[in-house]
């Protein structure tokens, strides 16, 4: 026998069974601590509130995948996911064939597109991409130089390995 008791093992599968991760049930959660000015700390809990989170643990996972998100996608040769959202006047001349010639050159690296009229002179298209993201701000710096485009912006992102999110 091993020593240990039926009411050991009982306690042991209630601790185990108390902190598991239902997020990933392979990882389990670590406690830590974390040191702050009081000042700081209640501006935290008044943002989280805000944004209705129920807890401070999560707003820092949340805090700490953006991070790692944000650093991943800085590496050029990484394969991310972005969008594209500008809005350009349909009235400068050439623009919608640039525009066209450019999404078809790189049709491999562009999922979807969505076009919006946003007023008589304004369109707003959403160009929805995937591939490495060098190539994806390459894509994203051309278009946005062009004449009539009036304003722009890619946002990258990718999914974490092992990293779940739940609420």
């Amino acid at each position: 026998m091993t020593g240990s008791s039926p009411l050991d093992s009982f306690i042991k599968e209630c601790y185990n069974y108390h902190n598991r991760n239902t997020e990933n049930p392979m990882e389990q959660l670590v406690r830590f601590s974390v040191s702050m000015e009081e000042g700081l700390l209640h501006q935290f809990d008044h943002l989280i509130e805000q944004k209705g989170y129920t807890n401070r643990s999560e707003a820092v996972r949340d805090i700490v995948r953006d991070t790692l998100v944000e650093e991943s996608v800085k590496t050029p040769g990484g394969i991310v996911y972005g969008a594209l959202v500008f809005v350009y006047d349909h009235h400068k001349r050439e623009l919608e064939k640039s525009l066209s010639n450019l999404q078809h050159d790189y049709y491999e690296n562009i999922i979807s597109t969505s076009h919006v009229h946003v007023d008589h002179d304004h369109c707003m298209e959403v160009v929805l991409l995937h591939g490495k993201a060098v190539i994806l701000k390459a894509i994203a710096e051309k278009l946005l130089s062009f004449k009539g485009v009036k304003h722009g912006k890619l946002t990258l992102t990718m999914a974490l390995k092992g990293h779940h999110h739940g609420k």
